[in-house]
């Protein structure tokens, strides 16, 4: 496995679990909550169902060879995966901090490495994919 495709699997598994764990933190006084990517796609934002669902598909799809000298379909799946998760979690960021007037809404540490993997995703699946065997013309 070259360097790309490992620093791909390595940027979609970090995004999945940091899915899981807390991205935004409110506080008021001495009351704290947080809430993960789960939490809020239970409380209705049905498209960060997006976010686990490519980076499991683009876990699968690293180890998808390219077929005959073919497109590289699991780098392109990896770039694709990584540029929703990234929009996605930004828009998130902005409406998080969009009710930050009653009370301190901060994001985690944890939403930035997911963010930031999802930032790594993207590239270098762009890179992978740019590097990949195209397929010749006869």
């Amino acid at each position: 496995m070259n360097a790309t495709r490992k620093v791909t699997l390595s940027s979609a598994l970090i995004v999945l679990v940091c899915f899981f764990l807390p991205w935004i933190q409110v506080s008021c006084g001495a009351s704290k909550d947080s809430a993960s990517g789960l939490n809020l796609l239970s409380e209705g934002r049905p498209l960060l169902w997006f976010i686990p669902v490519l980076m499991v598909l683009t876990v699968g799809g690293v180890f998808i060879r390219s077929w005959r000298g073919k497109l590289d379909f699991g780098a392109l799946l990896a770039f694709f995966a990584g540029l929703i998760s990234s929009s996605l979690m930004y828009r998130e960021r902005l409406r998080a901090l969009d009710n930050e007037v009653l009370v301190d809404v901060r994001t985690t540490s944890w939403f930035w490495l997911g963010f930031v993997g999802s930032i790594v995703l993207t590239v270098a699946a762009a890179i992978q994919f740019l590097r990949s065997p195209k397929q010749t013309l006869k």
